[in-house]
């Protein structure tokens, strides 16, 4: 199962955690892996691009498993991750918890 969580401090995206394997099919045919990673993938690539927020990012085995942001975002960065909140929260509604489940926020950190 692949396991989503998301921190926020001040209401503003920190960090995103992904793990684990969807193992819906076999290796190479898995479309639950397969449209999460491209979902991840293409906002990790839209924020570098678009907003130049800067983040670091822990990247093991062509996996990005562990992605925080080093200082505050812009808007530009906030609708691109909730753009993906909703497409991984598409697949774990098409898909189901079997395959991925989207965990709330670890911590809320306020003012």
């Amino acid at each position: 199962m692949i396991r989503v969580q998301t921190v926020k401090e001040n209401g503003h995206y920190k960090k995103f955690i992904i793990c684990g394997h969807a193992d819906y099919a076999d290796e190479g045919e898995d479309i639950v892996c397969a449209a999460v990673s491209a979902l991840v993938i293409n906002t990790v690539n839209s924020i570098e691009k678009f907003t130049g927020d800067p983040f670091i990012c822990d990247c093991r085995d062509g996996m990005i498993q562990n992605w925080e942001f080093t200082s505050g975002v812009s808007r530009g960065t906030e609708l691109l991750m909730d753009s993906l909140m909703l497409g991984l929260a598409n697949i774990q509604e098409s898909y189901g918890e079997k395959y991925i489940t989207i965990e709330p926020c670890t911590h809320q950190y306020t003012d």
